[in-house]
Order: structure tokens, then sequence, then C-alpha cells
């Protein structure tokens, strides 16, 4: 007699991080992104090339709910179109948003700048993040006395502090010297072992193309996803 056994697997799948469905974007009568399908899960590093004014940056500021699309369904880390803006505000510090300027407290040192954002999200104590970037020297210096490039280490620091889950980078190695490009690499590492996503736009594709696991292009005003 053969005894026949069925086993089920309870498969847990992971919800994907960010999933935007015909997103487009206007203003002023302007069409500025249209028909922009994306998901990202986490792991993912997605690296977005394109002309200036291609709608780069307006891709990052999509993504970090700091615009709202125009059309399209949009989610991003569990709150989407429908939710309440209580609920999109509270999501926010989940997502690190660097621009090309350094979003800093000119009248604060640069470990203070670092420190403030403890009380923002949880924290990783047992990382000192300048000394990571290469600061530890200069921590108590003001802000307001420090080079573009040090402004710059900040920020990659406090994503070393932050971890957020989602990573947006736009022009990341803008205002820093070659020998910083490891600052920028662990900080897409460190996001992404933690299960976050990155997204890292750039005029110049090679300089972002070693870190990405994905690469796209903006064409004509809408997203375009290179095949494998």
């Amino acid at each position: 007699m053969v005894v026949s056994l069925a086993f089920t697997l309870n498969v847990v799948s992971t919800p994907p991080l960010v999933e935007f469905s015909n997103v487009g974007f206007s203003t002023s009568g302007i069409t500025v992104l249209h028909d922009v399908d994306l998901t990202m899960s986490p792991g993912d590093v997605l690296g977005v090339s394109g002309p200036n004014g291609s709608g780069k940056t307006t891709l990052l500021r999509l993504l970090a709910t700091l615009l709202r699309p125009s059309t399209g369904t949009w989610t991003t880390l569990g709150v989407s179109e429908h939710s309440p803006r209580q609920a999109i505000v509270r999501m926010r510090p989940a997502i690190a948003l660097l621009g090309h300027t350094p979003a800093v407290w000119l009248e604060l040192t640069l470990r203070e700048n670092v420190d403030i954002v403890d009380g923002l999200t949880p924290s990783d104590g047992d990382l000192d993040p300048l000394s990571a970037v290469g600061l530890a020297g200069a921590a108590d210096r003001r802000a307001e006395h420090a080079s573009l490039g040090m402004l710059r280490r900040v920020e990659f620091a406090r994503v070393l502090r932050r971890v957020p889950k989602l990573l947006l980078l736009d022009e990341a190695h803008a205002g820093l010297d070659a020998a910083a490009a490891e600052v920028v690499a662990e900080a897409v590492r460190r996001v992404t072992s933690c299960g976050g996503a990155a997204v890292m736009v750039s005029h110049e594709p090679a300089r972002i193309n070693a870190l990405t696991t994905r690469t796209a292009r903006i064409d004509s005003g809408t997203l375009v996803e290179d095949s494998l």
C-alpha cells in the first residue's frame, strides 16, 4: 500500500515598498511625468538616468510623498492616495531624501545635526555615523563653518543613524570627492540589508550603476526600465 502525504507550505509574501501605476504629475498646465509604472521591493536599488529637466527630481519628490500625483494610483510604505494626511505625515520619517542642497541647521555642530534625528526615528546606538563618514575629527565644528562636501557627508551620516526604509538620492555624488564614493555605497548597503530600498537618480549613470540592481531612464516624461 502506498501512502501519499501532501504538505502545504504557507509562504508569506513581502508586500512591495512602492507601487506606482500610471502615475503622472502636471504643474501650471505642463505635464512633467506621465504613465509611470514602478514597483520597489525590499533590497531593490533602482538607478534612474535622464537629462537635466527630464523629471528625475520630480519622481523622487513623488516617491517621498512631498508632491501628490495628478493622475494614477500609488502606494508608498503602506500609505496611498486614499490615506489620511496624518498617516502620510507619520510615515515620512521612514523616508530619507537627499537633494542637491544639504538640509542642515547651520547654527548646530555636525554631531548635533546627526544626533537631532534621534528624536525623529529609531537609531542605531552602537554606530558612530560621523566616524563612518570620515568626520569624527570635525564633529564639534558648526555647520556654517563646514565645506559643502562635509555637509553632504553629514546627510549620509544621518542615513546610517536612521536606516530609512526608502532612500532617495538626487545626484548622490554631487559635492563629494572621489574618496567619498564609499560613503554613498555604505549608505545604500545598510538600507537594503535592513529590508529597505533605494532610488538613485543621476544624469551620469556610470557613477551609480555599480550600486544598482535595476536601471531605468526617463524618456519623454515617462519611466522606461532597462531590460536585464
